[in-house]
């Protein structure tokens, strides 16, 4: 089986990422008088089908490595540090708190990240570099002119 790339990480074909579905349901109307129970919709149909769904998608989940999961998490947050930073202005409060998250899963963590440490560690120096330059940009707008 050839790997899968999702959200820029290869994963094995197994791994292909969750879906779930989900059916639209109309909720009953609330009312201050007692509805009789034989017009009450039946949700039971319903309700078993997501569990279901949810029951597939914990044991797909199960099957695939927890350095592949933990990586992908850190990755995101990664992409939501330079969402941050790429905002105009700037959200740096948010953009250090992503970034410190990220610190603390790849600083933590560190070779238990699997054959991508190294990667996820550079990652980690760049958005912090980026970060630092960013911030300095923004106390000081006339140094970005240059």
């Amino acid at each position: 089986m050839s790997p899968v790339r999702v959200a820029g990480w290869e994963l094995p074909q197994a791994a292909t990422p969750l879906r779930l579905s989900c059916k639209t349901v109309t909720l009953p109307t609330v009312s201050d008088s007692p509805t009789p129970p034989s017009t009450q919709p039946d949700t039971s149909d319903t309700l078993d089908e997501a569990q279901q769904a949810i029951n597939e998608a914990r044991e797909r989940l199960a099957g695939i490595p927890a350095e592949l999961v933990v990586s992908n998490h850190v990755m995101g947050l990664y992409e939501l540090a330079a969402i941050h930073l790429g905002s105009e202005p700037p959200a740096l409060a948010e953009a250090a708190l992503a970034i410190d998250a990220v610190g603390c899963l790849v600083e933590g963590l560190g070779p238990r990240l699997g054959p991508d440490s190294d990667t996820l560690a550079a990652a980690l120096s760049n958005i912090r570099l980026a970060f630092v330059q960013i911030k300095n940009a923004a106390a000081d707008p006339s140094a970005s002119a240059d």
